[in-house]
């Protein structure tokens, strides 16, 4: 039986955000009054960072001490709230609250990586179709072409994806090196779109995502967001809803079918 990797159990989740211990948080499981992302749970259930957990009706995360923080991730960190993954995220923050990334950046990768405690706007900065940028600074491996800006810019096609990526903004700074803003997150999806050229990824740091600039932040340093750019943040994802990224994971491993 396996879980996501970034999954934990309900009890846990509740007990975590300091509402109950586990025992009492399991009670209340058991007597109906939990609910995630909308619908009742069960017990062996289990969240994802994110997720939103409700008892009687009531978000049990809206007092907590809501972080948002930016951090220059160092290559060879994992974006991963499982802390027996050496390397995680996590751990290597150790901030007291329990925050969690907003989407991911590749172990090889550096750069900018959002993190907080708030799932409401993670969910909405991470759903699908917002076109929300990020902006990365590439180095390959050979001399970069026009031909190779030209069809980075216009899309390539992702064949073990099955997926023709969108258009994007691309520039040449020099000539090993390229700047490019991307409005999706496949994973993986710079490398594939260089390797799919015949160009190799040799540095890829993510330098802003959507507001958010990496700026002159120390590698492995991590800061507050400004209130400015928490508010500019906030009223850029204003319209959109609050839709999981991944689906309720059940106590069996797979994965529980939508209504």
């Amino acid at each position: 039986m396996t879980h996501h990797p970034d999954s934990i159990r309900m009890n846990k989740a509740i007990s975590d955000s300091g509402y109950c211990s586990r025992r009492k948080a399991d009670t209340l499981i058991e007597q109906g009054r939990v609910t995630l992302n909308g619908e009742k749970v069960s017990l062996g259930d289990r969240a994802m960072p994110g997720d939103e957990i409700r008892i009687d009706g009531k978000l049990i995360t809206e007092n907590d001490n809501l972080v948002y923080i930016a951090l220059n991730k160092p290559v060879g960190i994992t974006c991963t709230t499982d802390t027996r993954v050496d390397g995680n995220v996590v751990d290597f923050i150790g901030h007291k609250e329990r925050i969690f990334h907003v989407g991911r950046l590749d172990k090889p990768s550096e750069g900018l990586l959002l993190m907080t405690n708030d799932g409401d706007i993670v969910n909405k900065i991470l759903r699908a179709g917002n076109d929300h940028e990020k902006e990365y600074i590439v180095k390959t491996d050979r001399p970069i072409t026009a031909d190779f800006i030209k069809k980075m810019g216009n899309g390539v096609w992702l064949e073990e994806l099955e997926t023709l990526t969108k258009k994007c903004e691309v520039e040449q700074i020099s000539r090993l090196v390229f700047r490019i803003v991307l409005v999706q997150g496949l994973n993986r999806q710079i490398r594939r779109m260089c390797e799919y050229l015949g160009y190799e990824v040799v540095e890829l740091k993510r330098i802003r995502i959507m507001n958010i600039t990496l700026g002159d932040l120390p590698v492995g340093k991590w800061r507050d967001l400004t209130t400015k750019e928490l508010q500019d943040l906030k009223d850029a994802v204003s319209g959109s809803k609050n839709v999981p990224q991944v689906d309720r994971i059940t106590s069996t491993g797979g994965r529980r079918r939508k209504k």
